[in-house]
């Protein structure tokens, strides 16, 4: 541009007198400045010119924009790359947005106070339903809108709204605030989540537990168009390549990591879509406990694929903490009533300071063996519930019984122990060090749970009573609050596991896309040519 300007004027000056040329001069300054500021990133381009108003999809949640539903927009995007450039989000495009927000907001308006006059007499005695959490259908300019973004794009965008997003904490009834870190982005991300993301299924169709089940039933979230794909689900299952081609007793997992190597290298071959990204977008989900070695031949699929994992330890660094999901291990006893026995007695009915029963396997269960089995009389704990004891009371019945329930870690980190509490109503205490706790990205674990190092199992005690009670009572109140999120439910219902594990998944991806920054060289770059032209 500057070389361009520089062969302009010494054209000029041999064609035209002074003054003409510094009125050119002054024309192609105020123009070519102009042209550098609509140039620059949206976020610079605030500094200098008027800023738009703040892109909210909150307050037309409730009144004529909401995120989601069944309902949802199927976006027809296409995918690409997120390693070739930053991705730019035009600036125009979001004026328009909160342009067409405002006027639904109007519209909105007018209509709701016509409803209120003319039903004011029949409803006087009734008090005002809460607002609805989400609307059934976008509006249709901003259906286009979204529609006319690539997926990394609109993932980009939706990350830029999530990161400035202030919702109040009691906006939503049907979540709890003290559960997690930052309920205003969790809300906001999951809005998001409803409104945009659709995986696409490839591969064989087998089955890896409910979210297998539940995905391939889904409507809202599942896309038959891998042009339409935000993330593409991987589905196997490291419980079935373990039947299949394990050797008992062999100690020996490399056929499986070599069946799935060959699988993942078939799917790069047969369709386009792992190339684009080498994995990224892909995801796979595993809860048995050699699903992370299942990985370990395929370098992309080790490395870059999102890894939802009951395995969740980082001291094997297969785990990756901020780009994998830990997911909770749940144990099931009838599928056609997964609800079947989930609740607690009161706090005045736990007359057990804590609790565990189990296999006496790993590092950490013989040591706290060790230490309380039949030591003291607040401390129930036991190898295998021994059958004197379990003719008296159950299993189950200990756990609703407690105050505390420990979840040593066995052969690996996880336990079906933590769910378990949760569904009891006992608050969990995890030993396990290197454990990432499950849902962990937006999970306050400390609002509802005890965590205690391994070096500290003699000590057990005394850090349990060293709680006080007024703490201790808002754990337990955090911990029924808590069970709506980890309960698998035949129709999948907002928030719960299903809807978590695939929010937890969501908010990787959306991690790994990079929006641009205001660049200080940049701006230092166009005061320079300003000042140059100038002259």
């Amino acid at each position: 541009m500057i070389k361009l300007l520089r062969v302009i004027v010494v054209f000029l000056m041999f064609r035209i007198d002074w003054r003409k040329l510094f009125l050119v001069c002054s024309i192609l300054t105020i123009g070519s400045v102009l042209i550098q500021i609509s140039s620059l990133p949206y976020p610079l381009t605030e500094w200098i010119s008027p800023p738009q108003p703040a892109i909210s999809f909150y307050k037309p949640l409730n009144t004529a924009v909401h995120l989601g539903q069944s309902q949802s927009l199927t976006v027809g995007i296409q995918l690409e790359s997120v390693q070739d450039a930053p991705v730019v989000v035009s600036v125009n495009s979001s004026a328009k947005l909160n342009e067409t927000i405002v006027i639904s907001k109007k519209r909105k308006r007018v209509s709701q106070r016509r409803r209120r006059s003319n039903t004011a007499k029949s409803i006087n005695m009734v008090s005002p339903s809460s607002p609805p959490r989400i609307l059934k259908k976008l509006p249709s300019h901003i259906e286009r809108y979204i529609s006319s973004l690539t997926p990394d794009e609109a993932l980009a965008f939706a990350k830029r709204d999530i990161e400035n997003s202030s919702l109040p904490s009691d906006d939503d009834p049907e979540l709890y605030a003290p559960l997690f870190q930052n309920i205003s982005t969790f809300k906001r991300s999951y809005e998001w989540m409803e409104l945009l993301l659709k995986p696409h299924l490839t591969g064989i169709y087998s089955s890896e537990g409910w979210f297998m089940k539940l995905m391939e039933e889904n409507r809202q979230f599942v896309t038959k168009d891998p042009e339409k794909a935000h993330l593409f689900y991987l589905p196997y299952s490291a419980r079935q390549l373990q039947m299949a081609l394990y050797v008992p007793n062999s100690h020996n997992l490399k056929p499986l990591a070599v069946f799935l190597r060959d699988h993942v290298n078939m799917l790069a071959v047969k369709y386009p879509f792992w190339n684009r990204t080498h994995g990224l977008d892909h995801f796979l989900v595993a809860c048995h406990d050699w699903g992370p070695y299942t990985l370990k031949e395929h370098k992309e699929l080790f490395g870059n694929t999102i890894k939802a994992l009951c395995n969740a330890d980082v001291s094997e660094r297969i785990f990756i903490s901020g780009k994998d999901v830990s997911l909770p291990e749940t144990t099931i006893r009838d599928p056609r009533r997964p609800h079947r026995n989930i609740g607690g007695k009161r706090v005045s009915q736990r007359p057990i300071l804590a609790f565990f029963a189990g296999n006496r396997h790993g590092r950490v269960r013989p040591t706290l063996l060790k230490y309380w089995s039949d030591k003291d009389d607040d401390m129930r704990i036991y190898g295998p519930l021994p059958s004197r004891v379990s003719r008296l009371m159950s299993y189950p019945q200990h756990m609703k019984s407690s105050k505390y329930c420990i979840c040593p870690m066995g052969f690996e980190v996880n336990s079906p122990r933590i769910v378990e509490a949760i569904y009891y109503e006992c608050v969990p205490v995890i030993i396990a060090d290197n454990f990432v706790p499950p849902l962990n990205d937006v999970l306050n674990w400390d609002a509802f749970s005890v965590i205690v190092a391994e070096k500290d199992i003699p000590k057990l005690k005394e850090i349990l009573l060293a709680i006080p009670f007024r703490r201790y009572l808002i754990m337990q109140t955090n911990v029924k609050m808590l069970q709506k999120h980890f309960l698998w439910n035949a129709k999948p219902v907002p928030y719960d596991l299903f809807h978590m594990i695939l929010h937890s998944i969501w908010s990787s991806r959306l991690n790994q896309i990079q929006i641009p920054q205001p660049s200080y060289v940049q701006f230092r770059f166009v005061c320079a040519f300003v000042s140059v032209i100038s002259l």
